[in-house]
C-alpha cells in the first residue's frame, strides 16, 4: 500500500477535500507534525485512525520504521499542521526515502498558502517564484534578496509574524524600489492584505505589529500594485 500525502486546512477546517477525509479514515495510521493540532481536525470529522508523530526532531530510526511499515504493506497518510506536507516541512524526508526505495506514494491535491497568497497580492499570477522561509541570519537574508534584484516576477516568502518588521526593513534596504503585499491569516476570520511600496508596508507594520500566519509577496522588477 502507498504513502498518501494529504493536505489539510490552513485555517478554515471546512477547506478539506472528500478524498483526503476518506484517505485519513482508511489508512493504517496517520503521521502528524504535531498530533495535538491534527487531533482537532480528526475530531471535527470523527476520524478514529491512530496518530503517530513525525517532525523535524524525529530521529533516523523513526524514519526507517516508517519505511519498513510501507515495505510491509501498511498504508500511511502524511499530514502537516496546515497545508500541503513537504512544502517547507520535514515530510520531504519521507518522500525522499520512498523515492530511494522505490516505494509508491501519492500526492493528493488540496490547501496551501502559496496560491491564495499570489492571487490576493494583486500581482500577475501567471509566473512566480516560491522561496519559502528566509535564513535567520541578516547577512544571508540580504544575499538572498540581492539575488532577486533582476527577477521580473513575484517572489513568495513565508515568514514568522515576529520577524516581519525586521525582514521588511532588510527588503527596504536591499530592494527599496519594490512593491509588496503582506498576506495574513489566509482563510481565517481575520484574513487581511496590506499592499504598497516596501516603505509604506514597513511603516504600517511598525505601527500595527502583525499576528498570525504571514506570507510576503515581493513584486518583480518594475511591478506595481
Amino acid at each position: 500500500m502507498p504513502l498518501y500525502i494529504c493536505p489539510t486546512p490552513i485555517g478554515n477546517l471546512k477547506d478539506i477535500t472528500l478524498r483526503v477525509i476518506e484517505t485519513l479514515q482508511s489508512v493504517d495510521y496517520i503521521l502528524a507534525e504535531d498530533t495535538r493540532v491534527t487531533h482537532v481536525l480528526l475530531n471535527k470529522y470523527e476520524i478514529k485512525t491512530p496518530l503517530k508523530s513525525f517532525h523535524s526532531y524525529s530521529n533516523k530510526r523513526v524514519l526507517e520504521n516508517i519505511i519498513d511499515d510501507l515495505k510491509e504493506g501498511k498504508s500511511i497518510a502524511l499530514v502537516t499542521d496546515a497545508g500541503t506536507p513537504c512544502i517547507s516541512d520535514p515530510g520531504y524526508e519521507i518522500v525522499k526515502r520512498c523515492v530511494e526505495e522505490g516505494i509508491h506514494f501519492e500526492a493528493l491535491p488540496g490547501p496551501n498558502a502559496v496560491l491564495p497568497a499570489i492571487i490576493l497580492s494583486g500581482f500577475p499570477p501567471d509566473r512566480f517564484f516560491f522561496y519559502g522561509f528566509l535564513k535567520r541570519s541578516e547577512g544571508k537574508t540580504k544575499k538572498t534578496l540581492e539575488a532577486f534584484k533582476d527577477f521580473e516576477y513575484p517572489v513568495i516568502i513565508y515568514e514568522s509574524p515576529y520577524r516581519v518588521v525586521k525582514v521588511l526593513s532588510i527588503i527596504n534596504e536591499v530592494l527599496p524600489d519594490r512593491y509588496i503585499a503582506v498576506v495574513r491569516e489566509i482563510s481565517k476570520i481575520h484574513e487581511s492584505v496590506v499592499r504598497g511600496s516596501v516603505k509604506e508596508v514597513l511603516d504600517y507594520f511598525e505601527n500595527n505589529p502583525p499576528k498570525g500566519e504571514i506570507v510576503i509577496v515581493l513584486g518583480g522588477k518594475g511591478m506595481k500594485i
